[in-house]
C-alpha cells in the first residue's frame, strides 16, 4: 500500500478527523508500505528450468541443430548429475524448480508418449516431494507450441484435430494432479514461426484466430484444474496488437532475453516487452540465461527490479537450457550461481 493509498483509505473510512497528525498517517504509512514490499520480496520466485524430457526441438537427425536439439527414443537425464543439481540449488536460493516434463514421464492416460527410461509416475511424484522438503516449489512445464511438441509424438501431427484436444486434456489433468494442483503451469507456446522450424522434417503454423482458439484451449484446462497458466511472451513481439486485445491479464508472462547488455534504449523485442507489458498490468517473471552471456541474468535482474513495479513482478527464471546431464556441471553451476548473486542483489535493494 502506498503513502497516498493509505491516507484515502483513512479518508474513506471517515477517519481523517481521529488522526493525530499528517505526520503521523505518514509514519503508519511508511510502515505499511515497508511491510507491503517485505511481504513482496518473500515470495518473489526465483526458479530453475530443469529437463526432465528433451524432445522438444527437431523431429529428424538434424546437424544444423545439433545434438540435443534432435528427438531420441530415449531420456537423456543423469540421477547423480541430478542429486548434486538440487543440492546446488538450495544452496544458490532457488525456491522453486520449472519442471519441462515433455515425454519423459509415463502418464497414466497416455504411456504411448513416454521415451525409453521416462520417469514412472511414482517416481516424479518422489522427486517432487524432495524439492518440496528442501524448500522448493515445483511447476509444471509442458511445451503445445508447435515449434516444440516433439515430445507428444504421434499427436504433434494431429495438432488443432478433436483426437488432440482430447490428449493435451488427459495430459494437463494428468500433470495437475501429479503436482498436488500447482500455483502456475507453465504452456511454453514460444517460437511458433516457419523460421524457427526451418530444419524440421514436419512443420506446422497456427494463425489467426486458430491460434488464439487453441491458446485458450489450453488457459481453461489448465484454470479448470486450479492453477494458473503461464507462457513465453513471444507473441508480443510478433503481434503487439492481438496480444494487448485478446491476452488475459490473469496468464503469468516471461518474456525472455539472453543478450549481454538490458537496456531502456534496446531495440530488441524482448527487452520492450519488459517495459510494455508492465505499463499493461501483466503479472511477469522475466527470464534470463547464461547461454549467451555470463552477466545476463544478473543484468536482467538489475534492470527489471527497476522498470517492473513490485506487484506485478512475481519473480524470475533462470534457463541454461542444458540437458541434466554430468557433462553439462560446469554450465548448470555457473548459471545456479549467477542466480544466487542475482538474488542477493535483488534483496539488497531494500534494505
Amino acid at each position: 500500500m502506498t503513502r497516498e493509498r493509505f491516507l484515502k483509505h483513512f479518508a474513506a473510512l471517515g477517519l481523517a478527523g481521529t488522526v493525530p497528525s499528517f505526520a503521523w498517517a505518514q509514519a503508519q504509512a511508511a510502515k505499511e508500505e515497508s511491510k507491503m514490499g517485505s511481504e513482496v520480496k518473500d515470495k518473489v520466485i526465483w526458479a530453475y528450468l530443469m529437463h526432465l524430457g528433451l524432445n522438444m526441438w527437431a523431429d529428424r537427425d538434424s546437424p544444423e541443430m545439433g545434438e540435443f536439439a534432435c528427438a531420441k527414443p530415449v531420456l537423456r537425464f543423469e540421477d547423480a548429475f541430478w542429486k548434486d543439481l538440487v543440492a546446488k540449488m538450495k544452496a544458490e536460493g532457488v525456491n522453486a524448480v520449472v519442471v519441462d516434463l515433455g515425454d519423459g514421464v509415463q502418464y497414466k492416460s497416455h504411456p504411448e508418449i513416454a521415451v525409453k527410461d521416462a520417469w514412472s509416475t511414482d517416481r516424479l511424484r518422489e522427486e517432487l516431494a524432495n524439492l518440496r522438503a528442501l524448500g522448493m516449489e515445483p511447476f509444471p512445464k509442458m511445451n503445445f507450441s508447435t515449434c516444440h511438441d516433439t515430445w507428444l509424438g504421434p499427436y504433434a501431427r494431429k495438432v488443432s484435430t478433436d483426437e488432440y484436444y482430447a490428449v493435451v486434456r488427459d495430459l494437463i489433468a494428468e500433470a495437475i494432479a501429479l503436482f498436488d494442483t500447482p500455483r502456475l503451469f507453465h504452456l511454453g507456446m514460444d517460437e511458433e514461426t516457419i523460421e524457427n522450424q526451418r530444419f524440421y522434417e514436419y512443420a506446422v503454423v497456427r494463425q489467426f484466430d486458430l491460434w488464439w482458439h487453441d491458446l485458450d484451449f489450453y488457459f481453461k484446462e489448465v484454470e479448470k484444474g486450479g492453477s494458473r497458466p503461464w507462457i513465453w511472451s513471444d507473441c508480443y513481439w510478433y503481434k503487439p496488437e492481438e496480444f494487448t486485445a485478446k491476452m488475459p491479464k490473469s496468464v503469468l508472462q516471461s518474456p525472455w532475453y539472453y543478450a549481454e547488455e538490458v537496456k531502456e534504449d534496446s531495440t530488441a523485442g524482448a527487452v520492450k516487452a519488459y517495459m510494455e507489458l508492465e505499463k499493461m498490468g501483466y503479472d511477469q517473471v522475466p527470464t534470463g540465461s547464461n547461454w549467451s552471456s555470463p552477466k545476463n541474468f544478473e543484468n536482467t535482474v538489475a534492470f527489471c527490479a527497476k522498470h517492473i513495479a513490485p506487484e506485478h513482478l512475481k519473480g524470475f527464471l533462470q534457463t541454461p537450457w542444458h540437458a541434466t546431464l554430468e557433462r553439462f556441471r560446469k554450465q548448470h553451476f555457473e548459471a545456479l550461481e549467477q542466480l544466487g548473486r542475482a538474488r542477493k542483489y535483488f534483496e539488497g535493494l531494500g534494505t
